[in-house]
């Protein structure tokens, strides 16, 4: 039962999005990702590569919303896949779509209580953003990048400058939840760490205080 409660309150997030009508932000709620998998804990991390080399195909919105889940997703009240200090969850979980089936390319937002991509801006940005990140034309060559940003005030509002350690801290275990994630799913993904903090918050239309941390190509594996 305690497993199915993350669903049910997915579904229930769901419904009530659906129910508000023209109020709700342009975006495309992600199919419930299951709580069992067929691969160990053990097999995943052995299983962990760099990929930065992909093979054509395009991702499916049941890959995306197992990876995101993984990164930032809600498991019980106040409590997420990524342990957070003092549960102040600085981190948003931001995408840029360019080859996933049923998702036009653009900027989205993942929303943890909602299980929900909400859209951003519209198409595909691979290509800046990999020239944001140093040039390394790989990055554009993946068919979703996503991006960890922070928004330190959340949790240095509570623990001071020592905040910032624990943000940085907290963006790890995402970005290795994630990373593991697509090692069950047979994907490559690498994080990013190399880029120009203004251009992608200018290409992502980041808000005044959110500040990307990681940039992580996802991509179909060539070696899975």
């Amino acid at each position: 039962m305690k497993l199915l409660l993350p669903i049910l309150a997915v579904l229930m997030a769901n419904f009530a999005a659906a129910a508000e009508g023209g109020t709700a932000v342009p975006g495309v709620s992600l199919p419930v990702p299951p709580m069992a998998g067929t691969m160990s804990l053990d097999e995943a991390l052995a299983r962990r590569r760099s990929v930065r080399e992909f093979a054509s195909g395009a991702l499916t919105l049941a890959e995306i919303s197992r990876l995101v889940w993984a990164a930032q997703g809600i498991t019980a009240p106040e409590r997420r896949t990524a342990p957070s200090a003092g549960a102040t969850y600085p981190l948003e979980v931001y995408l840029v779509a360019g080859d996933v089936e049923n998702l036009a390319a653009g900027v989205y937002c993942y929303r943890p209580d909602r299980h929900r991509l909400e859209k951003v801006a519209d198409g595909d940005v691979r290509l800046p953003l990999a020239a944001a990140a140093v040039d390394q034309q790989w990055v554009a060559r993946a068919a979703l990048v996503v991006v960890l940003v922070a928004v330190f005030e959340r949790t240095t509002a509570r623990y001071g400058r020592r905040g910032e350690r624990y943000v940085h801290m907290e963006a790890g275990h995402a970005a290795q939840n994630l990373l593991l994630q697509a090692a069950t799913l047979g994907l490559g993904a690498t994080p990013v760490g190399a880029f120009d903090d203004a251009e992608v918050s200018r290409l992502l239309h980041l808000p005044v205080g959110g500040t990307p941390l990681y940039l992580i190509p996802v991509g179909r594996n060539p070696r899975p």
